[in-house]
């Protein structure tokens, strides 16, 4: 990764410049489930939809869901997951720029409210918080897991687990939060949760800044993608996300 120095702005600076802006520090305040789900559209559960099957379900019967976890898993040892091919061995322990090695951390596990309503119907959006990001927004609302990697240390066992938990309380779906970067542990999750009776959908909510290298891989697996598009301009990219200039093209191309 080239990295521009001056046009790159860290989270501290861009905080200090946004508050200078509006003169004070404004909060969200947070709304609780009930009132989330009251003003919610209800949609029936796709689990419980007839005929329908998540994607990973057949790749799974036929050994393709292994291979593919296992190729992504070999590309961390030389690691070229995301677009910033940082090329560290996270086999071995290191950490590229989003600072996750091949160790699995996870912030928190729960049914989400928030999400738009077709992923929410009755019983919420059953999402997974992944720790760390290979993209490294100065504005990231959840900077504190991103950036700082608040959260615990988990197995792959653990995280098809949470999935059956998740699956158990009535969600609509599996919504794998920045997945980037833990896309073989995922991956590896769904191969054991299937053997154990997973039958949702996999949202894959992604800041869309993804190679076609692995979309190619993930294609057949995953439902739902819930991507963002953030920047159109490269030098607004890479101010503001750490050097990642090549953002708008390499996001346009993986939205198609």
């Amino acid at each position: 990764m080239k990295n521009k120095g001056k046009n790159i702005i860290n989270r501290r600076r861009f905080i200090k410049g946004m508050l200078m802006a509006v003169g004070g520090i404004s909060y969200l305040s947070v709304l609780n489930i009930k009132h989330i789900k009251a003003r919610t559209n209800i949609q029936p559960s796709m689990e419980a939809k007839k005929g329908f099957e998540p994607a990973y379900l057949t790749l799974h019967r036929n050994g393709e869901l292994k291979n593919r976890y296992l190729t992504l898993r070999e590309m961390m040892a030389d690691c070229k997951l995301c677009p910033r091919e940082c090329r560290v061995n996270r086999l071995k322990g290191e950490e590229g720029v989003c600072g996750s090695s091949s160790t699995l951390k996870i912030s928190s596990f729960h049914p989400h409210f928030g999400e738009e309503s077709p992923l929410v119907g009755n019983s919420g959006s059953g999402t997974i918080f992944f720790t760390h990001c290979g993209l490294l927004c100065v504005f990231c609302i959840n900077a504190d897991i991103s950036h700082g990697g608040h959260g615990n240390v988990r197995t792959v066992n653990d995280l098809a687990q949470m999935m059956m938990t998740l699956q158990k309380m009535g969600c609509q779906n599996i919504n794998v939060v920045t997945p980037t970067h833990y896309s073989s542990h995922i991956l590896e999750a769904l191969y054991i949760a299937a053997k154990q009776g997973l039958r949702l959908p996999v949202a894959y909510n992604t800041h869309g800044w993804e190679r076609m290298e692995i979309l190619k891989i993930l294609d057949g697996v995953i439902d739902i993608y819930l991507s963002d598009f953030k920047y159109t301009k490269s030098s607004m990219a890479g101010k503001y996300s750490a050097g990642a200039y090549s953002y708008p093209a390499i996001t346009k191309e993986a939205l198609i």
